[in-house]
């Protein structure tokens, strides 16, 4: 495949992989299932998870014929990849490689602070790269941008991904996390005419730039902005917002750690997010029933790795409730559509681009004898940015300074999950205490963008 190209050769070429992009859906099918019969014997051989999970449900991979037969093999979801890889540390037995064929890992937080790793053999890392190039020319980034990429490389998924843009010849800056103030400064320096941040983030960004008496439309180059790890991407009027504040083009990319970073995302259509059907085997099931969801209807999303050899994760169950469309893009790619995340099947929050759960506080909490033990997670927006507040109770006969268990939570909760969050100290017995099921979360946003 062609997929080394540069500005000046291939400038107007609209696509990175012509053949594989435009192929007919039938084709798209035959592909899938070549590639997952050989995934299913590759996790059967090297994994001992799959392997003994597998017998344990009555099926092998030859039990698959067509891509329907999926069905009969067992899921899995973030509980099982952390109590597998604590089960077989470092990496867990879904592990199906030997370990000195991993080059890379990315990891999340875990909900009892462990992150969970997720592992890559060098031919696993360069097809992410070579997906994100990919969705990137999809988007309209070329050899010719100067691409700034400012999102986290601490251990995140998404911080390879600047990858993706240098493969294809743009002008990588890797600014990462920094201070708004610091980011406009370089954005400016060196011309950006390209960033990639969460988008909330890229509001927030554009009015801290008009307070300091810049106008984001005509004192920048920005023309392209992408955006991933919240809902506002895929929502019309949220981008309709940013793209004005900016004048440039807003594309919304959806990834997970435990596969790769952008496992799709919106080409310059901006109807959709491409798939990457050629590495993941897309399920949308009605969570009542676990049956398949019709087209263009809601359910939660499974995902399935078709080519990661390091662990490949069979029926990976997201939480993600979703909706897909198979019908053409204007752009001309046939690959499945992800239309947008409609919402959670549990009480995951995304805090500026980052996972927590409540079971992250609960971890801390319980296990500081100054605390009762009891928490609540207040979300709130303002200025269009996400605010968490910790409410946690101190112990009866606890008497120290507030203030200090206050810095000792919040350096505890940043150092596990990555989230700031406002910590307040509560009376013992301030939160409401529950028979059944504690509601840990007071989410207060009246709407997505508001």
């Amino acid at each position: 495949m062609d997929t080394q190209l540069n500005g000046t050769t291939n400038a107007r070429r609209e696509y990175w992989q012509p053949a594989l992009e435009m192929q007919s859906r039938a084709d798209w099918y035959d592909l899938k299932l070549q590639l997952l019969r050989r995934h299913l014997e590759h996790a059967y051989r090297g994994s001992p998870y799959y392997r003994a999970a597998f017998n344990r449900a009555g099926v092998a991979p030859q039990r698959l014929r067509t891509l329907d037969d999926i069905r009969h093999f067992p899921f899995i979801d973030k509980r099982i990849v952390r109590e597998r890889q604590e089960a077989a540390p470092p990496f867990g037995d879904l592990l199906a490689v030997p370990e000195q064929d991993i080059v890379y890992i990315s990891a999340s937080s875990g909900s009892t602070g462990v992150p969970t790793a997720s592992p890559f053999t060098a031919a696993d890392f360069d097809d992410w790269i070579d997906f994100e190039a990919r969705l990137f020319w999809s988007s309209g980034l070329r050899a010719t941008d100067r691409y700034c990429h400012a999102l986290n490389f601490s251990l995140f998924v998404g911080g390879p991904c600047v990858l993706g843009a240098q493969k294809l010849g743009a002008l990588c800056i890797h600014a990462g996390t920094v201070p708004s103030e610091r980011l406009l400064a370089i954005l400016r320096q060196f011309g950006a005419t390209a960033f990639w941040t969460t988008p909330s983030y890229a509001w927030h960004l554009g009015e801290t730039a008009a307070r300091e008496g810049l106008d984001p439309r005509s004192d920048f180059a920005v023309r392209r902005i992408f955006v991933a790890g919240e809902p506002g991407g895929s929502i019309p009027e949220t981008r309709s917002r940013i793209e004005a504040l900016w004048g440039a083009e807003v594309f919304d990319y959806y990834g997970l750690s435990d596969i790769f970073g952008a496992c799709a995302g919106m080409c310059t259509a901006q109807d959709g997010l491409h798939w990457a059907e050629d590495h993941i085997l897309v399920e949308v099931l009605d969570p009542k029933t676990g049956e398949p969801a019709a087209e263009g209807e809601r359910g939660e999303l499974v995902l399935t790795t078709l080519r990661k050899a390091a662990r490949p994760m069979i029926r990976f169950r997201t939480g993600d409730i979703v909706s897909v469309t198979s019908e053409p893009c204007q752009c001309g790619r046939t690959s499945l559509r992800l239309r947008g995340i409609h919402g959670r099947l549990d009480d995951m929050l995304i805090i500026k681009g980052v996972n927590i759960f409540p079971s992250d506080v609960e971890a801390i909490a319980r296990n500081d004898p100054a605390l009762t033990g009891e928490y609540r997670l207040v979300v709130e927006r303002f200025n269009h940015l996400d605010h968490l507040t910790v409410e946690i109770e101190r112990a009866l006969g606890h008497n120290g300074p507030d203030l200090d268990l206050a810095h000792r939570f919040g350096r505890q909760l940043k150092s596990i999950t990555g989230v700031s969050a406002e910590i307040r100290i509560l009376a013992a017995n301030a939160l409401p205490r529950a028979t059944h099921k504690a509601k840990r979360v007071d989410d207060r946003r009246t709407g997505v963008w508001s």
